[in-house]
């Protein structure tokens, strides 16, 4: 339990899953380790069951194909079958995550706590601006993301999010542009027609 910003009650520490897809920008591992050195977070990193060599050897590289079935495919093994594995062995049933609703078509559908594939999710930063976020994290003397200085206002995988063009930002930057939700935050297998 946190009872102030970086004081941890005694024996406690706050678990945080990350699920590593193996495909994240060196500047987010860098800012993981800053946060988990900040604030003593009990970091469970998961991974997913294939490496990254042996699934383009079986896939191929799922991120370049320009289809949404190849994208689905991605997600679902880099990111929803490790979470939802990880949820099941710490045998958690209510998780908690930052989305909030102004960042997609689907999570202005949200509610604070929803089902999500047999644990809830509980989201207590629903209501909250990207400005709301940042003034939170200077008031608190918390880092930015090392790339947000670089144009970026969401960061991903190293192949499917970029920097804001003036043209295109936020969540639009991510996959290529052909769906905006990953699929961790979906009630069903692999978000179809997300």
């Amino acid at each position: 339990m946190v009872s102030e910003l970086g004081e941890v009650a005694p024996g406690r520490r706050v678990p945080v899953i990350w699920v590593d897809t193996g495909y994240l920008p060196p500047e987010t591992y860098l800012y993981a380790e800053e946060l988990c050195a900040l604030l003593c977070l009990d970091l469970r990193v998961v991974q997913p069951a294939l490496s990254p060599a042996r699934m383009e050897a079986l896939h191929g590289r799922l991120w370049e194909s320009g289809k949404l079935a190849d994208l689905q495919l991605y997600n679902q093994l880099r990111k929803v079958e490790p979470l939802d594995r990880a949820l099941f062995d710490l045998q958690v049933r209510c998780w908690a995550s930052g989305v909030r609703g102004r960042q997609t078509d689907h999570r202005r559908t949200m509610t604070v706590l929803d089902p999500v594939r047999g644990a809830w999710s509980l989201r207590p930063l629903l209501a909250w601006t990207s400005r709301d976020v940042f003034y939170y994290m200077q008031e608190h003397g918390l880092p930015q993301h090392p790339l947000f200085d670089q144009g970026y206002s969401t960061v991903g995988d190293w192949h499917s999010s970029g920097p804001d063009d003036g043209e295109i930002s936020g969540r639009a930057t991510r996959f290529g542009g052909l769906k905006q939700e990953c699929g961790i935050h979906l009630p069903g297998l692999m978000g179809e027609g997300i």
